[in-house]
């Protein structure tokens, strides 16, 4: 924390000090460190600070950007993401970071919830442009794609007027008077439910959201490997910003790919990197190699990595640091594992709930609401009781809500929760605090469902999964089935290359280690799980397409308790579920 304080004090003459100022900072001290590392090129802290500066004229001449016009960019990670990011902070700016997965009504929504008239874009995505373009053409969009030539479309090239422009700094009178409050960029949620809400995220918050990479021990010799999209607030916000907090180097790749994982590390000697979700499962399902130990990376920070994953990653590729967090990217709650303790995500103290109060009470997940007393207030959940885990809405820790979504913001703050007058923000996840303090992840409330009356919780059943050795990915949701209450389980899986799904072998696995309720009914096996750019999975189309093998061309089995076995799924089953004539 001594390092952000001395970057602090010295932006400290400025009248309101942010992202920016931090970056020019690091420009004066060390120039001529590497700041990008991509592909085979290497760019300096000076390189992208004069890169932005052109950026910035170019775009304030022809697009006639001024002080809090918002600019949507639709692309992959590249030096041209961050120099446009800062050339906009220049500018007074604030940057919608589109999704590069959305298409059409998704992208269209994205687009104008941010209150964005101008488009800066990658060629390689204008087939997506493309889908889109006459209706942003029709109300006035301005489109850039970062190339040199224009496609003659109504579109605009953006490189070649870049590369015209000067190279001189950007008057500060040109960003003046931004107050701490205003937005700094929206990030968009995942959208597996619905359309993608935009967070906004203030000066302030951006300015602080290094935060999380000051609690380790990140310096100005480190290489942080960041093969997270930069659209989400895990790259653009706690890898990128926090290297241009202490001065590090980055390595950008533009999508994260497992069989190169480990050569990057050694080609451009990394020394610590992001993860989230499964990449870390990815890494420890690719074949071993007898260089597996061979790299100089010292630690690794990110979240949703399981116990399991967590022990399996240490063994096979060494001593390596594991920083665990929990934090959501509109949201005030954060936790951080800083005792590296397996599986747990943070731990309860003091400490932390003056900073940031938060708290685990309990939620109905039938009736999907809290839990309330006589006085209609939300009762704390017992220790080692799975709770819906909410944070205390406070001057020092707001939470900021989403762009052009009242209701949606709304509906994230609970009032009047443990006394009259407080509020709180809801999480939408499910905690468990232990006798020892320490805060585990559960289940995301949308994700656990109620089978025979008992709480599902689908991380749970996929731990279990994930144990059986033909099955390298799986993604566990509940079905309704007629005439029963609450949802069954189903599972789908990926199997691994050179393995056959083996129905005695699961069925020994899910009968020893779940009760009864918990066992997926059934099995739908499918050639790619698919997840969002985030590694979070897909559920809500799969449940809706249910268990009906007429309408669902994967190969589907079933829990038969006669043969202990999964069996091949058929329209006989399944006409025997509807007609209730087969006990569930």
């Amino acid at each position: 924390m001594r390092r952000y304080l001395t970057i602090e004090k010295s932006v400290k003459h400025c009248p309101s000090p942010g992202m920016l100022d931090v970056f020019l900072l690091q420009v004066s001290v060390r120039p001529d460190q590497t700041f990008i590392l991509y592909q085979d090129q290497a760019h300096t802290y000076k390189d992208i600070d004069l890169k932005s500066n052109q950026a910035a004229w170019a775009l304030r001449e022809h697009a006639k950007l001024t002080k809090g016009d918002c600019v949507s960019i639709f692309a992959a990670n590249e030096p041209a993401y961050v120099w446009v990011w800062l050339a906009l902070s220049k500018l007074g700016c604030p940057m919608a970071c589109l999704n590069y997965n959305i298409r059409t009504k998704s992208f269209l929504h994205c687009f104008k919830i941010s209150g964005a008239k101008v488009l800066i874009a990658t060629p390689a995505l204008k087939d997506a442009i493309d889908e889109v373009l006459p209706t942003l053409l029709e109300e006035g969009v301005l489109v850039y794609y970062l190339s040199r030539d224009s496609f003659y479309d109504g579109t605009h090239s953006l490189l070649d007027k870049v590369e015209a422009s000067s190279e001189d700094p950007i008057p500060p009178s040109f960003r003046s008077d931004i107050p701490p409050h205003a937005p700094a960029v929206y990030i968009y949620t995942s959208g597996t439910t619905g359309h993608p809400k935009a967070a906004a995220l203030s000066q302030t918050r951006v300015l602080t959201s290094c935060t999380v990479t000051l609690l380790t021990d990140l310096t100005s010799n480190d290489v942080l490997y960041i093969p997270l999209p930069l659209y989400h607030s895990a790259g653009l916000l706690i890898g990128l910003r926090g290297c241009i907090q202490v001065g590090a180097t980055c390595l950008l790749r533009n999508k994260f790919s497992v069989t190169e994982f480990w050569n990057d590390c050694r080609k451009y000697n990394v020394t610590a990197f992001q993860y989230i979700g499964e990449i870390l499962r990815y890494l420890c399902n690719t074949p071993k190699k007898d260089n597996d130990k061979h790299h100089n990376v010292r630690f690794a920070l990110g979240n949703g990595l399981r116990t399991d994953v967590w022990r399996e990653f240490k063994n096979r590729f060494g001593n390596i640091t594991l920083y665990e967090f929990y934090g959501a990217t509109e949201g005030n709650a954060f936790l951080f594992n800083y005792s590296n303790k397996e599986g747990a995500i943070g731990r309860y103290n003091i400490f932390l709930r003056l900073l940031q109060p938060f708290e685990v009470i309990k939620f109905d997940l039938e009736r999907n609401e809290p839990v309330l007393d006589h006085r209609g207030h939300c009762i704390k959940a017992a220790r080692g009781e799975p709770g819906l885990l909410i944070a205390k809405i406070v001057s020092t820790n707001p939470f900021e809500g989403y762009a052009g979504n009242k209701s949606q913001t709304e509906k994230k703050i609970f009032q009047n929760v443990l006394k009259k007058g407080d509020m709180y923000f809801n999480s939408g996840d499910l905690a468990v605090i232990d006798k020892e303090g320490f805060v585990y992840f559960h289940d995301r409330i949308g994700d656990t469902f109620r089978w025979k009356g008992e709480n599902v919780a689908t991380t749970e059943v996929e731990d279990i999964l994930l144990t059986v050795d033909f099955i390298d990915q799986c993604n566990v949701f509940g079905v309704p089935v007629p005439y029963h209450e609450g949802r069954i389980g189903m599972a789908s899986i990926k199997i691994k290359q050179d393995k056959s799904f083996d129905g005695e072998k699961l069925y020994d696995k899910v009968a020893d280690y779940l009760p009864n309720y918990s066992r997926p009914c059934f099995i739908r096996i499918q050639d790619s799980i698919e997840v969002t750019g985030t590694f979070k999975q897909y559920k809500m189309e799969l449940v809706k397409e249910g268990f009906n093998p007429d309408a669902i061309k994967d190969p589907m089995f079933f829990l038969d308790e006669k043969v202990k076995s999964y069996i091949p799924m058929n329209n006989r089953i399944y006409q025997d579920i509807l007609e209730k004539k087969l006990k569930l």
